[in-house]
């Protein structure tokens, strides 16, 4: 589907690898379980299958990803902005794995707190840290990208929108995932207004707050907001139904299904 400027969305099935880290699932096994998916990309995730300052490790990886016809899609850091007068090394440590993992993005938090109870002044700082983060990760081509998520400056639409304007930084961006904390119709809007910063999606369906099967009809809503992204993002299964391992490969029938069948894939 061709955008207003002309541009192709198209949309990389893949999967995010703290999916899980609560099995027993080796990144050799993950990669198997994608390809017999027919997932082509995969976040992984630090502190789970790639750490911090890990170099060698996270370099073995980007070798395997691509040797099982997978790409790397980013590295999940846990490293969250805070307001500090400059950039923990902790970043540059997950940021020295993402580099080595040949990550094209790097996820970061926005805080630790709701956006409603940030002050003005820690909220600033926060644009402030998140902009060097950003400056420091495009020297070395690589973009940052904020988690979407509650209890952070990205908890609603326009406390995320906000934070990107106050950066003033054209290599920050944000990730997108239907949190619970929104709406349908706010998770809508917020694409919409947000689709010019908007990297990767976070794929699952958690009708009543609890994990459940992929939505087909969720997600045809979410991707046909999406239709005038333009480029390429990847489009990853997160939360699996009782982490079971049949739930995932029904999850992943779905969500090509849903790629395949839309009018939005270039």
């Amino acid at each position: 589907m061709e955008s207003s400027s002309g541009a192709v969305t198209k949309w990389i099935p893949g999967v995010v690898s703290a999916t899980f880290k609560k099995t027993a699932l080796t990144a050799e096994d993950i990669l198997l379980l994608s390809g017999e998916c027919g997932l082509r990309t995969i976040e992984w995730s630090e502190n789970v299958h790639v750490f911090p300052s890990d170099c060698s490790g996270a370099e073995l990886l980007s070798r395997k990803t691509r040797d099982a016809g997978l790409s790397v899609a980013a590295y999940g850091s846990y490293y969250r902005i805070t307001g500090r007068p400059h950039v923990d090394p902790d970043f540059k440590a997950s940021l020295a794995a993402a580099e080595a993992l040949g990550a094209p993005v790097i996820r970061i938090w926005a805080g630790e707190k709701p956006s409603e109870s940030v002050t003005e002044e820690e909220f600033l700082s926060m644009a402030r840290e998140a902009d060097e983060a950003a400056g420091i990760a495009a020297d070395l081509g690589i973009r940052v990208a904020f988690e979407w998520h509650k209890n952070t400056l990205t908890d609603t639409n326009e406390s995320a929108a906000r934070l990107i304007a106050a950066a003033h930084n054209d290599n920050l961006y944000c990730l997108w995932q239907p949190t619970v904390a929104l709406s349908p119709k706010e998770r809508v809007e917020g694409i919409q207004k947000m689709q010019k910063y908007l990297l990767n999606f976070h794929v699952y369906s958690w009708p009543d707050g609890k994990r459940g099967p992929l939505n087909e009809a969720e997600w045809y809503l979410y991707f046909s907001a999406a239709r005038q992204m333009g480029g390429t993002h990847a489009a990853m299964l997160e939360f699996v139904r009782d982490d079971s391992m049949d739930q995932f490969r029904e999850d992943a029938s779905r969500l090509l299904h849903v790629l395949e069948s839309g009018d939005w894939n270039g």
